[in-house]
Formats: C-alpha cells, sequence, structure tokens
C-alpha cells in the first residue's frame, strides 16, 4: 500500500468517525429535546418554575431500617415452643449520589454503618407523574430469634437472642411505584422530590397511583438447618404485591424557596402472591445423639460436630395467593432552593404481609434521605 493510499484511508476513517459522532450529537440533542418537552409542557409558570439548568448533582445520605419479623409454633420431642426470629438491622447509614436530567435519574448509596447492603434507584418524573425503582438488597447475620420454649433455661434463651449466623440470611427489596397528577398544571411532584424544578406557590393534587413490592427471605442453607427446622421446614420466601389507589398530595410553600410536601394514598392490594419454598432437614436425627444434649463438650466442639454433620434437603415449593387487602402509601418531604442550589429530607414507610399455615410473618422496609445539590 502506498503513502498516499495510507492517508486516503486514514482521512475516510477519520470523515467517517466525526459523521458517527455528529450522528450521536443528534440523537442525544433530540432526545434531551424531547425530555424538556415532556418535563415542563403545559406548566403553570406562576406555580411552577422550570429551571433554565437541567441537570441536578446530589449528593445524599440515608437513613434505613430493615425488619423482617417470621412466626412459628411447633413440638419437640411433646414439648411446645415458639420461635419469633425477628430480624431487624439497626437503622444502617448509607451515603451515595443521584445524577439526573429534568428529573429522569439514577441514584446509588453504599452503606458506612449498620447491615451490609446497598440501594439503587431509578427515578422519572414529568409534568403530571413519576415513576421510582428501588432496589435496596442486604444481609443479616445477628437475628434476634426469641425463642420461647420450657426445653431452654432463662439463660439459654439469651443465649439464642445473641446467635452469630455463620451463613446470614439474604434480603432483597424492590418497590417500585407511579403516579399521575391531575393538576400536574400547578402541582409538581419532581419539585418535592427530585427538585428537577421550583414550587413557586401552594397547590394540590388528585392523584391516581400503581405500586409493585417484590421481596425475597432465602436462609436455605445446610449451616442454617437449625433454623429451617424451627420454622418448620420453611427456607426461602417469595412475595409479589400490585396495588393501586387514589389519593391526595399537596405542596406547601410558606416561605420563598421552602416547600414542604404531603401526600396520603389509601391502595387496594389486588395480587398478592407468597411463594414458599419448602426443605426436609436431619435435626430430629441428630437430636437422638448423645452429643446433641451432651453437657460435657464445650460450645466449640457442639458447633464443630453438629454443623459439619447438619443439612436439609429441597422438598419442593407451593404458590399461595392470598386475598385483597387495603394499606396506604405516605409520604413527606422538605426542600429548601437557594440559587442554583438545594437542601431536602424525604422518607417513606412500607409493609409487607405473609401468612403460610402456622408460619407467618411480615417486612417493615422505610427510609429517611437527607440531601444537598446543585442545577447544571
Amino acid at each position: 500500500m502506498t503513502l498516499k493510499s495510507i492517508i486516503l484511508a486514514i482521512g475516510m476513517g477519520c470523515c467517517g468517525t466525526a459523521t458517527a459522532q455528529g450522528g450521536l450529537t443528534t440523537f442525544v440533542k433530540k432526545v434531551g429535546t424531547m425530555i424538556d418537552s415532556m418535563s415542563v409542557r403545559g406548566l403553570d409558570r406562576s406555580y411552577i418554575d422550570a429551571s433554565e439548568k437541567p441537570w441536578q448533582l446530589i449528593a445524599k445520605g440515608n437513613v434505613s431500617q430493615t425488619i423482617v419479623s417470621m412466626n412459628a409454633d411447633g413440638n419437640i420431642l411433646g414439648v411446645d415452643y415458639s420461635a419469633r426470629p425477628y430480624l431487624k438491622t439497626q437503622p444502617s447509614q448509607y451515603v451515595g449520589f443521584w445524577a439526573g436530567y429534568r428529573g429522569y435519574g439514577i441514584g446509588y448509596t453504599v452503606n458506612v454503618g449498620g447491615d451490609k447492603g446497598s440501594n439503587l434507584v431509578f427515578g422519572a418524573t414529568g409534568g403530571a407523574y413519576g415513576v421510582n425503582v428501588r432496589i435496596h438488597s442486604f444481609d443479616n447475620s445477628n437475628p434476634s430469634i426469641n425463642l420461647n420454649s420450657e426445653l431452654l433455661s432463662e439463660e439459654e434463651q439469651k443465649t439464642w437472642d445473641d446467635v452469630q449466623l455463620i451463613d446470614p440470611i439474604h434480603v432483597r427489596t424492590v418497590i417500585a411505584d407511579g403516579y399521575y397528577m391531575f393538576n400536574g398544571k400547578k402541582f409538581s411532584y419532581a419539585a418535592a422530590y427530585d427538585q428537577s424544578v421550583i414550587q413557586k406557590r401552594s397547590a394540590g393534587s388528585l392523584m391516581a397511583g400503581l405500586m409493585y413490592n417484590y421481596t425475597r427471605i432465602d436462609y436455605a442453607t445446610d449451616l442454617n438447618g437449625d433454623l429451617v427446622y424451627l420454622m418448620h421446614g420453611l427456607g426461602k420466601v417469595k412475595l409479589w404485591q400490585g396495588s393501586a389507589g387514589v389519593g391526595y398530595a399537596y405542596n406547601w410553600v410558606p416561605a420563598r424557596g421552602l416547600l414542604v410536601n404531603v401526600m396520603l394514598m389509601p391502595m387496594v392490594t389486588f395480587v398478592n402472591k407468597l411463594k414458599v419454598f419448602a426443605y426436609a432437614t436431619n435435626v430430629p436425627e441428630l437430636m437422638t445423639d448423645d452429643r446433641f444434649w451432651s453437657e460435657d463438650i464445650s460450645n466449640e466442639e457442639w458447633d464443630e460436630w453438629f454443623y459439619s454433620h447438619v443439612h436439609i434437603t429441597p422438598m419442593g415449593d407451593k404458590t399461595i395467593n392470598s386475598g385483597i387487602s387495603l394499606g396506604f402509601d405516605t409520604r413527606m418531604s422538605v426542600t429548601y432552593n437557594f440559587g442554583r442550589y438545594f437542601i431536602s429530607a424525604y422518607g417513606q414507610f412500607n409493609n409487607i404481609r405473609y401468612r403460610h399455615q402456622s408460619t407467618h410473618g411480615y417486612l417493615n422496609d422505610w427510609f429517611i434521605n437527607t440531601a444537598i445539590g446543585i442545577r447544571l
């Protein structure tokens, strides 16, 4: 290949690259223009101010807590017992970020104290709608077992409360919700929860909403064979809930730059499915071994013997459809805007319940976000 051919080939490649980059730039601009139009279309500017700065960069702090309560009653060697595993994590601190364009964005936080977990959040808010998805995953190795039985002395029951699981319980929750505001011209959900616009005057709106909850609780491993046995063979739970409701939200602007939002929405849960996974354990067989009840071996020796022999066997799964239920979705936020900057705080609470034969429980999930951000 001659030098002239090489130069021509490089030139054509550069032109092709420039053309491709130009096409990408044009596409990005078109998408941005479309989002701008969707976010500010039809707004009453005497109530809502659309900032000329479309980007929001936010540093976030988060305090959250997930509580999983499972209840089971049973009998061991003719003696009744009640188990109340209560997977209550300490309020956990998370730090992270949010980056958005006109209310469309993504956030991620990681824990710096408390349970070992993370939160991933997606959001999209416009003039008359809001959509949010939050994924929270965490592990817990120190559940409060709350085991009450004549089999155990008071001191032994306290020992159960201090148990440290060798293999932690894994919990994941996915909460997705979407809202439509009937007074989107004067009331802004985005002003209260992602600060992509600014509410200038007080206004409220009737709202319609949908919510989806998914929860997975999994501790089905050989090392948790004793916990599986206490829970009547229940080793894993999956829950799905779909809800719809109509409620009201109000943005109160008591002073320039200050916004207080309150939202209340009764919701009917029309999809309420529970899938339980059953396991058999060899704990009854191990209980016939003299070492199980022996007081002549140390706790360390007993643990080594028991956890090297205990195992679980999958026995199948069953899906249960629960009836229609009534719940509430409540939120509150406070925001203060000063120039291109803003600070905010808001909270949310969710409650999910399930039941299977003599085992039942609930999951409570709440969080409070604090943020400081800038519009660019």
